[in-house]
């Protein structure tokens, strides 16, 4: 029975033996399984687009507040009841606008009592000249003494200073019936009014209403002392372009050029007074508005850029993938410059027409194949345009 149960183990070993042995036995002869490995996946398509070389614009970025150029507070030169209110509160007005009317009878009375007398001294005048011609004529036959020729000429002499009294209180007369209408200085937004029609309008000082200047309008920043020498060497060749950002926007709303930098660093703060001024047709802009100021001080030639959407990050700092030797991923550590639209400055790091990866970035590793396909649109175009940040 020993032998029986033997025989049978050792049979059962072959046949298990024969099926374990039968995947290497295929084709009349024996195959290791490490002559047939498993297919290679296919390489993933990745758009890119080339690193471009232009010149791009230098700025220098600031944050400051608008100023008006101009602000008055419009007030009476003659006492009187205001009449007449002729713009609303707000306004755009233009420079000799008729804004208030003073009641201006009596002023107007005051002028006509001053025309009345300088046509009676100039009545006396004429009888005093003549007068003096006769006695001048009588006395050269004796009829008239010398005394009575001078008392003449005296008379005639003060009539004639009667009439240029008389001149002055015109003058006089006409400038206050003139003062009774307050007229824009120049052109400009009004205020909320502070008096009302019926109001009684004193010398004293009371104020009607304020009128500040809208176009063009100063931006007022404060660059530190460190960026002085390149505002200077910018501002000796040329004036300094500005353009004025308001809110999160990156595109400019507002142009203009830098018109006043200031006489001394303050020493608590390490910064210049500076000042731009910028057109402001639409007077959309208004004083005390904080914007973005960008000063365009010099062009940077052959800067290399890429889409920022190419631009990671990881702990060591910035990359960009780009398609290597055998279309293979190839990754770059980058150093960045200012920014431009959808495009961004690379210092250091990407050489003109590296052909840069632009999507399916976090499918992607370094010596990863990759089937490169031309990215659509491509973003090149922004550069051009020089709107940086």
């Amino acid at each position: 029975m020993r032998k029986r149960s033997y025989g049978v183990a050792v049979a059962a070993a072959l046949i298990l033996a024969a099926i374990l042995a039968e995947p290497l036995m295929r084709n009349g002869g024996a195959v290791h399984a490490a002559d047939n490995p498993s297919p290679r996946p296919p390489a993933m398509e990745v758009p890119v687009t080339p690193a471009v070389e232009k010149t791009v614009p230098v700025y220098l970025t600031y944050i400051g507040t608008t100023d008006a150029i101009r602000t008055v507070t419009l007030q009476a030169q003659v006492t009187g009841y205001l009449s007449r209110r002729l713009v609303p509160d707000g306004a755009d007005v233009t420079k000799g606008e008729l804004l208030y009317q003073i009641d201006p009878r009596n002023y107007q009375a005051l002028l006509d009592q001053a025309k009345a007398q300088a046509q009676k001294d100039e009545a006396a005048l004429q009888y005093a000249a003549a007068s003096h011609h006769r006695n001048e004529v009588m006395s050269k036959t004796g009829d008239v003494s010398i005394d009575v020729l001078q008392q003449s000429a005296s008379t005639e002499l003060q009539d004639n200073a009667a009439i240029a009294a008389d001149h002055a209180a015109i003058e006089t007369a006409q400038l206050n019936l003139g003062y009774t209408e307050i007229r824009a200085p120049f052109n400009g937004r009004l205020s909320l009014s502070l008096v009302n029609e019926g109001a009684l309008i004193s010398v004293a000082g009371t104020q009607i209403n304020t009128l500040v200047q809208l176009d063009p309008i100063y931006a007022t920043f404060d660059p530190p002392d460190s960026d002085l020498p390149e505002i200077q060497k910018a501002q000796a060749k040329a004036p300094i372009p500005a353009e004025v950002i308001v809110g999160d926007g990156t595109t400019p709303q507002y142009r203009g050029t830098v018109t006043f930098l200031d006489n001394n660093v303050a020493r608590t703060t390490g910064t210049i007074t500076a000042r731009a001024t910028i057109e402001n047709p639409d007077h959309t802009l208004l004083p005390g508005q904080f914007v973005s100021v960008r000063l365009h001080i010099a062009d940077q030639p052959n800067a290399i850029l890429v889409p920022q959407v190419a631009v990671g990050s990881s702990q060591l700092g910035k990359y960009v993938y780009l398609v290597g030797q055998n279309n293979t991923v190839e990754q770059r550590y980058v150093t960045l410059g200012a920014d431009y639209g959808p495009l961004v400055v690379v210092a250091k790091g990407v050489a003109k027409d590296d052909s840069v990866i632009v999507g399916n970035l976090l499918k992607i590793g370094p010596g990863m194949p990759v089937k490169p396909v031309p990215a659509s649109p491509p973003p090149q175009a922004a550069a051009s345009q020089g709107d940086g940040q």
